[in-house]
């Protein structure tokens, strides 16, 4: 199975990333992009509408475009993937981004790329976050934006993922182990083999 692993770290988060394409195809319209930044992180899931080589086209100019814009405001990075998009297939995505001065983050998403976030609160249930996702498709439709905004903890745990991947596993899946392990298990136990999958995982490590 052609499948892509990345993981890597900065001194307050580290994050891996499992990809694989829909079975058939050579290249895949779902990227990732983790850029670090003076005080924090943005981190994007992108997903270029259908599949194949013209999907990838499109995920790859707002992967080019998230990495540009990337100390701007998610709402303006969201925008400028809308103009940059424009005559292509267009894409759904979810953007991040780690506010590590003010240990925080902000995220928003346009189309269903699902995000999730658990809080590392010892012998309690965790109360899983998701972002504000709005129907739309970058590049063609672009809804009213709107960010929202969480505490950070030591510990707290953020999931991306395409469609690819079954939605079942916000339920199911126990997060144990490493990110790289934790990206390998939910792509291993809840890709559908129905699209493009990918899955990033990333755990924020506090301040040292």
């Amino acid at each position: 199975m052609d499948q892509r692993n990345l993981s890597a770290q900065v001194n307050y988060l580290n994050w891996a990333v499992a990809e694989r394409p829909l079975p058939g195809e050579d290249s895949s319209g779902d990227l990732s992009v983790v850029q670090p930044l003076e005080h924090g992180v943005l981190l994007a899931v992108i997903d270029g509408l259908g599949h194949g080589v013209e999907a990838a086209k499109a995920a790859a100019e707002a992967s080019v475009t998230v990495r540009r814009c990337a100390g701007e405001p998610i709402e303006s990075v969201m925008e400028a993937c809308h103009k940059a998009l424009k005559g292509t297939r267009g894409a759904v995505m979810t953007l991040l981004y780690v506010d590590q001065a003010h240990q925080t983050m902000s995220w928003m998403g346009v189309g269903n790329v699902e995000g999730r976030m658990w809080p590392a609160i010892p012998g309690t249930t965790l109360l899983r976050q998701a972002p504000p996702l709005r129907g739309g498709v970058v590049g063609h439709a672009l809804p009213k934006l709107n960010a929202s905004a969480l505490p950070l903890s030591r510990g707290d745990l953020l999931i991306l993922s395409t469609d690819g991947i079954s939605p079942r596993f916000h339920e199911e899946f126990r997060l144990e182990g490493t990110v790289q392990q934790i990206a390998d298990d939910i792509m291993e136990e809840y890709w559908t083999a129905m699209d493009d999958a990918l899955v990033l995982v990333a755990r924020y490590l506090g301040r040292k």
